[in-house]
């Protein structure tokens, strides 16, 4: 595990970490090779960390009819408006992994409007931005336009979700200068 300090912020990490966060970074480390800084940042407070992954994990992860891609494009498209330079490492490298394509986490991470993507993704992204933009603005003629690309209200719903929960982690992450994991720079690439 990495000694530098993953935000500007002197929060060090609970010691010794609870026997869960132990077992939770040992998988992290098993499955990515790394615990991701993000973690890090939160460990400082062991609640927050678990509010935290509990939503991550839930939005993220969870049941939904969008896929593991499409959420991670959301979470691009949404750091890339807002400028999250550890967002847009972290889930850049995580669309270049899920897509097999490093041209499309480039496009995302640049300009989601030059990627090459299907016109279901590209309304996705565009309702996404436009939360994250002004999301006052977004209107029920926002909405049917995802219907009319075959989302369900639920689908809606995990859209909203996911660019919400993306605006306040980038501001996190922006507001404390997160650093992301070096190994993030050279996935999937």
């Amino acid at each position: 595990m990495s000694n530098e300090a993953p935000t500007a912020l002197d929060l060090p990490m609970v010691h010794p970490l609870p026997a869960e966060t132990r077992k939770y970074f040992e998988v992290c480390e098993e499955k990515l090779g790394m615990v991701p800084n993000v973690l890090r940042a939160y460990a400082f407070d062991i609640d927050k960390l678990n509010a935290f992954t509990a939503m991550y994990n839930d939005l993220m992860l969870g049941d939904s009819a969008l896929s593991k891609l499409e959420r991670e494009m959301i979470a691009v498209a949404v750091s890339s408006y807002n400028k999250c330079y550890y967002c847009l490492v972290a889930h850049g490298a995580a669309v270049r992994a899920l897509s097999g394509d490093p041209q499309l986490g480039e496009a995302l991470v640049m300009n989601y409007r030059v990627a090459k993507i299907d016109a279901r993704q590209m309304a996705m992204l565009d309702f996404a931005v436009k939360l994250t933009r002004e999301s006052a603005a977004v209107t029920e003629d926002d909405r049917q336009a995802l219907r009319e690309v075959g989302f369900s209200d639920r689908d809606i719903f995990d859209i909203a979700s996911v660019a919400g929960f993306f605006n306040m982690t980038n501001r996190v992450a922006s507001g404390t200068d997160m650093r992301p994991n070096d190994e993030y720079h050279a996935q999937a690439r």
